[in-house]
């Protein structure tokens, strides 16, 4: 059997996280076994529907790295599909035409509710004679379509993630809606359950991969499949992402769309490790760190875990920062120049690639922040003073009121030439005359030139950030800042 499975997001919003988690998981299944990994834009609700949700939901995934094997299809464009399913339903005499008006629907609910009973469609249009449907429909009512579900039936089938599993028909809540409102002559659109059943069935897709929350829907679907004399799949039922607390992750916990994470720094590659990890323990001797090859190579159902899995910022930090760590510096400077475009920040020196252009200041300065990166965003923030002058924060406005400090600087200032190159060599040896000549230890001085420079105690290497800043003459103006009067 060739594997299918297929990810049908709604675009109704931007691309969740918990829907791109269910993305890898289809996607690390197929490629595992040689299988396809199909997409399906689930765009029937028309009115909250819209372009710009499929365009982040296609650009969300090709970012992650989970690349489709065919055309995404379009689930309005099936609609007639999805018509004939329900005249062959109702031609069978499996679904009938309901005729109960919003007022009654309601009614029936609040009757419930006071007796304590679970709410269920009491099905009081199943056996309606034509004489009685004709009296409906003469007083203008439209109608929905309803598939009839059997109270005494037992739906059963083995789950890759939760193993055997039942329903009773009566726990579906009565005869289940499968169009909505239209006149008598006509078939309203068609509803979610009816229409992924045969979405499912023409796609030829083997395996249905969706977390939990779908369980209630896949014993109402095979009911559909064997009405509909439709060959069955194979379920799989993910468990949910958690907030931190326990509850269902939501919009309330802040960050929940793929795009939110790329904004805030994180790496498609981090990111997509740590959502395989969300519900999936790698085999024993292989790492957390890993790629979507290398997962996909180790990835099955087995090692899915059956309870929520709950979302971790300090594995996500930590799984980015590896990355961000083991990038080559080229490519750290690609990804944190256009953020620092962003800003207006212009790097001194010449247009090209040789020293002392531009290009090589920048990759310098990605090279001296990346072992301090957890996010890029850290790697706008890191790269502030080195493009703007910083206002010092207290504790170097502190240390430039120490003792010793302004003359060490002072000293320092004395020995320095304008622009040009720094060796760290020249760097080291300007440090040790301005402290001798100065009187102060080496270690005020230098932490005195730290304050000075980049308005901080804490920052990146010293002698590094010197030298950038020294390219082009701005640790002399940032010199002369710290120690003129007050």
């Amino acid at each position: 059997m060739t594997v299918r499975v297929r990810l049908a997001p709604s675009p109704t919003g931007t691309l969740h996280i918990g829907t791109a988690r269910t993305a890898v998981f289809n996607w690390l299944f197929a490629r595992h076994h040689g299988g396809e990994f199909l997409l399906r834009i689930e765009d029937t609700d028309r009115e909250r529907s819209r372009p710009e949700f499929t365009a982040d939901i296609l650009d969300g995934l090709a970012w992650l790295g989970l690349s489709w094997d065919a055309e995404p299809v379009i689930q309005s464009e099936r609609i007639e599909d999805h018509r004939r399913a329900i005249s062959q339903l109702l031609e069978a005499g499996l679904a009938y035409r309901c005729y109960a008006s919003e007022n009654e629907l309601e009614q029936m609910r609040e009757r419930q509710k006071a007796s304590g009973s679970a709410p269920r469609h009491d099905n009081r249009h199943r056996h309606l004679s034509s004489e009685q449907e004709q009296a409906f429909i003469a007083e203008g009512r439209e109608a929905v379509v309803r598939f009839r579900i059997d109270d005494g039936a037992t739906i059963g089938w083995s789950d890759l993630v939760r193993g055997e599993m039942s329903w009773r028909g009566s726990d579906l809540g009565g005869d289940m809606v499968i169009a909505r409102r239209a006149p008598a002559d006509r078939i309203g659109d068609p509803l979610y359950n009816l229409v992924v059943v045969v979405d499912d069935a023409a796609m030829a897709i083997s395996h249905v991969i969706r977390g939990e929350d779908h369980i209630a829907n896949t014993a109402k679907q095979l009911l559909l499949y064997e009405a509909l004399g439709l060959p069955l799949p194979v379920f799989a039922h993910t468990p949910l992402i958690l907030n931190p607390e326990g509850r269902k992750l939501s919009k309330r916990d802040g960050v929940t769309s793929v795009g939110e994470f790329r904004a805030m720094g994180y790496s498609a590659e981090a990111l997509v490790n740590y959502m395989t990890l969300l519900g999936w323990s790698p085999p024993e001797g292989m790492a957390e760190r890993f790629t979507l090859p290398e997962a996909a190579a180790a990835f099955s159902f087995e090692r899915v875990n059956r309870a929520g899995a709950r979302f971790d910022w300090d594995k996500l930090n930590w799984l980015n920062a590896q990355v961000l760590h083991e990038l080559p510096s080229a490519d750290l400077r690609q990804a944190l120049e256009p953020l620092w475009r962003s800003e207006g920040w212009e790097a001194p020196g010449e247009e090209g690639s040789g020293d002392g252009s531009r290009e090589a200041w920048e990759l310098a300065l990605a090279e001296l922040l990346g072992p301090s990166l957890i996010t890029l965003k850290d790697g706008l923030e890191q790269a502030r003073p080195f493009f703007e002058r910083p206002t010092l924060d207290s504790g170097a406005s502190q240390q430039l009121e120490a003792d010793g400090a302004t003359a060490a600087l002072t000293a320092l200032l004395e020995r320095l030439q304008a622009g040009g190159s720094l060796s760290v060599e020249q760097a080291q040896a300007l440090l040790s005359e301005a402290a001798k000549a100065a009187g102060v230890k080496k270690g005020v001085l230098m932490k005195s030139l730290r304050a000075a420079l980049l308005g901080s105690l804490q920052g990146p290497d010293l002698i590094t950030t010197w030298r950038l800043l020294h390219s082009s003459g701005e640790d002399r103006t940032r010199l002369m800042l710290a120690v003129a009067p007050a």
